[in-house]
């Protein structure tokens, strides 16, 4: 039986002090001025994609880390070094996974590769799914892919919204419905490819936090894809159409849609964001309260901020844990009968917006400036229990699965 551990490998702990280090000497200096300019950050994405880090490569290597770890380490080391850039930087990720959870081997090797392009020419990708009526709500999706036999075109129509790098991605990923009559049932995944006619950017949307983020509505009107551009193929979507059909006559609830599929897999690391901007508020809140002076001393020296530290400490250790539990689940196959992805990203998220608020606290009147960082901490830290699932959506997917009921 294999030695029961906690610890990195040495492999690993290089990557993490690689990531770190460009954390801190490249996103960090850069993070004010880009989250005042609300623009994708292209140079900070280039820098990565000179050193190997936005690449297709680094990528797969931490997806396929043995141990489950590769991704939520990377995940949390860039946002340390700030949100909005480092969403810049691993958005096209979403889309990635999408492709990977859904796509056929052809599939994978085709787009994947189009998504990061290379140094000398960045590209993103963008994952679309959520609409104006139909966020948490996926039953309520309106998009629509026609498939046109004549031509082994489909048709696909709609107006996509909240889509990370939305309309200025190279390949987009779009979530549409395929047979209305099935609800979340009948949705499928698509490939559009660079320079589709039909797919175009409509709102940019000025955000609270994450500004160095491109969040935009897409536009889908008349867009004709090939046949191959069906994540899966059309045997497989028929088949899985077709047990969809079956179990719905016979009362069935347990059919998975190609959304659910991507947010599950990457639930985990979302919550490896929201550790990553928490530890980061944590560490300038502590350093804060060790050289700040009020009445002669440091004000660590009060229990009131001492205390508030400790708890900060604790949530995020325990949020980490939990993130890591999902993690080494996921990648060795175990199922997550307690809704452990979920359970990650839920407390991760939720920790996030309370640390950040204790750092601002801690700092008082500088915490509430933009001369200091964690006000920008704060207000990124605001989209991790809202992006990828609700916290509510997250209690309710727990709450379900660890009753087996159909709660609403």
């Amino acid at each position: 039986m294999a030695e029961f551990t906690m610890e990195l490998n040495e492999e690993q702990r290089e990557v993490r002090e690689w990531l770190h280090g460009f954390a801190a000497e490249v996103i960090r200096p850069a993070a004010a001025e880009w989250d005042e300019r609300e623009e994708t950050p292209w140079p900070v994405i280039q820098e990565a994609a000179k050193v190997g880090i936005y690449s297709l490569d680094f990528y797969a290597q931490q997806y396929f880390d043995a141990t489950g770890l590769g991704i939520p380490m990377a995940m949390e080391e860039l946002f340390w070094g700030d949100a909005g850039i480092a969403l810049s930087i691993v958005g096209t990720g979403l889309a990635a996974v999408g492709v990977l959870a859904n796509g056929t081997e052809e599939q994978i090797g085709t787009w994947i590769p189009q998504m990061y392009g290379d140094a000398s020419d960045v590209k993103v990708a963008a994952f679309c799914s959520s609409e104006p009526d139909a966020g948490s709500d996926v039953a309520s999706m309106r998009t629509r892919a026609v498939y046109d036999e004549a031509k082994d075109e489909w048709v696909i129509n709609g107006t996509k919204t909240w889509a990370t790098n939305g309309g200025i991605a190279n390949v987009h990923v779009v979530v549409a419905v395929v047979d209305p009559e099935l609800g979340s049932k009948g949705h499928a995944s698509f490939i559009i490819p660079p320079g589709t006619p039909g797919c175009a950017q409509g709102q940019k949307f000025k955000k609270h936090g994450i500004r160095a983020s491109h969040t935009a509505e897409v536009i889908l009107d008349d867009v004709r894809v090939p046949g191959s551009c069906l994540l899966g193929g059309k045997e497989k979507l028929d088949e899985r159409l077709a047990r969809a059909r079956e179990r719905a006559k016979q009362g069935g609830e347990r059919v998975k849609n190609a959304a659910m599929a991507t947010f599950e897999a990457s639930r985990p690391a979302v919550g490896a964001m929201a550790v990553g901007t928490a530890r980061a508020a944590y560490e300038v809140a502590l350093e804060y309260a060790q050289t700040r002076e009020q009445f002669g001393r440091p004000i660590i020296d009060n229990q009131g901020v001492a205390f508030q530290l400790a708890d900060m400490r604790t949530q995020i250790d325990a949020a980490r844990l939990l993130v890591w539990r999902a993690s080494w689940m996921a990648v060795n196959g175990k199922p997550f009968t307690a809704a452990e992805g979920s359970m990650s990203k839920l407390y991760a998220s939720e920790t996030a917006k309370q640390v950040t608020a204790q750092a601002i606290q801690i700092l008082g009147g500088n915490g509430y400036t933009r001369e200091y960082p964690v006000e920008r901490m704060h207000r990124d830290a605001a989209i991790y229990t809202i992006f990828e699932g609700t916290s509510e959506i997250q209690r309710l997917v727990i709450a379900r699965t660890l009753s087996g009921m159909p709660i609403r």
